[in-house]
């Protein structure tokens, strides 16, 4: 009994996000959209020891997954290679390996959820670490990424929240010793920059993180070995980044995308904003209190100039944890709500949800962290009760979430530019049926990457086309 009144929070947290996983574990995985062939194919070829593909590799991967590779293309030098941001295959090739693929966005949420756990109990108490948790889990965005592991979206959001708790906890342990906070805050900009190498506009998580440590760096105590050790990490990762894109796909700025086809502007925020709203807060309601959380410690702040010293300094601390918790979650939503993709897809109703959705949910341990703030300041039972209600809510878009499907090839907005032939980097045509040159490939065989491909065969035989479909990865 001792050690549960001791750490009776920490084993709340540990239980809530067993519960998650289970939930996530227990229904059979589905793949809802393009975006799960053209990951499963990278990680299955990964684990065979092949980033790209021949020609000859390709079509037998092709003919031995269900529904084919979609969303891959033909480089300059004859290989293929999925058009998405290349870092997710190398966080899930070892599980890969060990049969268990999907446990992959589920160990990077425990690390995650341990992060923030960590960071909001060093803010908020020990009750702040749980209601950070139980926050970040009850939203049905969660839930259904958790579940989808040939999807990136959980992973780069549960490292984001590594990133931030680990950093909070550093900025805020001013008596800790040098060392410790120089490590903790570097497997924080580890995790954020691990979280880039998986989606690349997530680098506005790493620039605020940039930010907030040469903005509060004197307040916080931490001394210059300990920024420049983090911003080294920084540098060093920026700088494999460019070298690897170089060598991968041609140049040190260059994607599998073509040129054009990944596109933000300003007309697209209009309506985004009129509706991304409603996918938004229906998916991670919590949403909302976060911003009550930011309303409430801007009050406290203003008023706090006729409270005692002590106090001012508690509103004071708390408006600049506020502050740059808020400034990555309006980075990242800031930046997609100019997506044009999102516009048409946007206008739909619950059934693209999880289609829309899955951009912004890389700040969803930011809102953990805000919205647990509003926990800790309210009676218990109506926090109870709002948890109770955010996680019943959860649930229901879980379920909706994981039904719907936009199918292996398409059916988007505008159609994209996928199709007989695919579409090259540079704007060329495959020469063949599906994208492949000389033509589609051979019926019949096993078609076994070279050291024995474990992947199915295809029930409706081969479909090696490219199927790319115009969206972000």
């Amino acid at each position: 009994m001792s050690i549960v009144r001791a750490h009776g929070e920490g084993l709340g947290a540990a239980a809530v996000y067993v519960v998650f996983a289970l939930c996530a574990l227990v229904p059979v995985a589905k793949m809802l959209e393009p975006d799960d062939y053209a990951y499963r194919a990278s990680i299955i070829a990964l684990s065979q020891g092949h980033f790209w593909l021949t020609n000859v590799q390709y079509i037998a991967l092709a003919k031995n997954l269900s529904g084919g590779i979609q969303q891959w293309v033909h480089l300059a030098n004859g290989h293929w290679i999925s058009e998405k941001n290349p870092g997710y295959p190398f966080f899930a090739v070892v599980f890969q390996w060990l049969r268990i693929v999907r446990v992959t966005p589920l160990f990077y949420g425990a690390i995650g959820s341990a992060a923030l756990y960590a960071g909001a109990r060093r803010w908020l108490g020990r009750r702040g670490g749980l209601c950070a948790v139980v926050l970040y889990c009850s939203a049905g965005a969660a839930m259904v990424f958790a579940w989808r592991a040939t999807m990136p979206t959980f992973t780069d959001a549960s490292l984001i929240a590594a990133g931030a708790g680990a950093l909070l906890w550093t900025l805020l342990a001013v008596e800790a010793s040098s060392r410790r906070r120089t490590v903790v805050g570097l497997m924080g900009f580890l995790a954020l920059e691990g979280a880039t190498f998986i989606r690349y506009t997530d680098v506005v998580e790493l620039a605020v993180a940039v930010a907030a440590v040469y903005v509060f760096a004197r307040s916080a105590r931490l001394r210059w070995r300990n920024v420049a050790w983090w911003l080294s990490s920084v540098v060093v990762f920026g700088g494999l980044a460019l070298v690897f894109d170089a060598l991968v796909y041609g140049g040190a700025t260059a994607t599998g995308y073509s040129s054009g086809e990944i596109t933000f502007s300003t007309s697209a925020v209009v309506p985004n904003l009129e509706n991304m709203p409603t996918h938004l807060l229906r998916t991670m309601p919590l949403a909302l209190v976060a911003v009550g959380a930011v309303i409430w410690i801007a009050a406290r702040l203003v008023t706090a100039r006729r409270a005692e010293t002590g106090e001012q300094s508690l509103c004071r601390r708390d408006a600049c944890v506020a502050g740059s918790l808020l400034a990555g979650w309006l980075a990242i939503w800031g930046l997609y709500a100019a997506y044009t993709w999102t516009v048409n897809m946007g206008a739909g109703g619950i059934d693209s949800d999880v289609h829309v959705v899955r951009f912004y949910v890389p700040a969803l341990g930011l809102m953990a962290l805000l919205g647990s703030w509003l926990l800790t300041r309210i009676p218990g039972w109506f926090a109870l009760g709002i948890v109770a209600a955010l996680v019943t809510s959860g649930g229901y878009i879980y379920q909706q979430m994981a039904s719907s499907s936009l199918g292996p090839v398409g059916g988007f907005p505008g159609g994209g530019p996928g199709g007989p032939g695919g579409r090259l980097p540079g704007g060329g045509r495959g020469g063949g049926p599906g994208g492949i040159p000389g033509g589609a490939p051979p019926s019949g065989g096993r078609g076994r990457l070279p050291g024995g491909m474990p992947g199915r065969r295809s029930s409706g035989g081969a479909r090696p086309a490219s199927g790319r479909v115009g969206k972000a990865s």
